[in-house]
């Protein structure tokens, strides 16, 4: 990653050692909040368990999840396309991720794709790429959103189910190691709620606080998270996966 040295938290940041999202609503918006702060938490899992080696960010933006993998790996190489919304300075590589990428038969252990997959109008190909250049028991480590809103609009393409995304990883020869909803109904209803109340003036912004808060909260208990969970199936607010290549 270029520039290391100036790299600052923006997305997500840590807060008691767990990795939330940020508080600043000029990085994560209040209406977004509960989601980011669950697939936070799906990384802050899962990161220190499967990433190693050189990592490849792809899609990286502003590099949010540096922090939290940035222990467990030797490299990570940055690479972002040209119509992005959120240019860096860190930047190793500009690219056209519907096209083939510059790397090597088997360079990277790990590769991150964090919100970017339904941004990509041909997946196909993606898949592809990232499984060429993934070294034999490499990892992909990625989230995609599913009962969310539209946003980075005009490139914001599709929303996949749990079926669509094992397909990606069989047709890509690799082998599915971990696909979680993140979410259930709660968390959706919050989400939709919270970013629609926001549009009211004066009160709009603390109800969507107070949205978020309490169904935070009410996931945290045993029959909120047995709500969210019995309801992920049908209705996630998004998906964790993690495919490996093998030997």
């Amino acid at each position: 990653m270029r520039n290391q040295e100036n790299w600052k938290s923006s997305k997500y940041i840590y807060k008691k050692d767990k990795l939330i999202a940020s508080r600043d609503p000029k990085e994560v918006s209040i209406g977004s909040r509960l989601i980011a702060d669950l697939t936070a938490d799906s990384y802050h899992r899962n990161l220190r368990q499967h990433a190693k080696g050189t990592l490849l960010d792809l899609g990286c933006g502003k590099v949010p999840l540096y922090a939290a993998y940035r222990e467990f790996v030797t490299d990570n190489i940055c690479v972002d396309w040209g119509n992005t919304f959120h240019k860096n300075e860190y930047l190793d590589y500009e690219l056209d991720l519907t096209k083939n990428l510059p790397f090597g038969d088997g360079e990277f252990d790990t590769i991150i794709l964090s919100d970017v997959l339904e941004h990509i109008p041909v997946p196909e190909q993606l898949w592809k790429e990232m499984a060429r250049i993934l070294s034999k028991n490499g990892k992909i480590i990625m989230n995609v959103p599913f009962y969310y809103w539209l946003h980075e609009q005009p490139h914001d393409y599709y929303r996949y189910t749990e079926f669509a995304l094992r397909r990606f990883v069989e047709i890509s020869g690799l082998r599915l190691i971990q696909l979680e909803p993140i979410g259930g109904a709660p968390e959706v209803m919050a989400d939709i709620f919270s970013k629609n109340i926001l549009r009211l003036p004066t009160i709009g912004r603390s109800l969507a606080l107070f949205a978020q808060w309490l169904t935070s909260s009410f996931i945290t208990t045993k029959f909120g998270k047995k709500v969210s969970e019995a309801t992920s199936d049908n209705f996630p607010i998004g998906y964790f996966l993690i495919a490996e290549k093998p030997e």
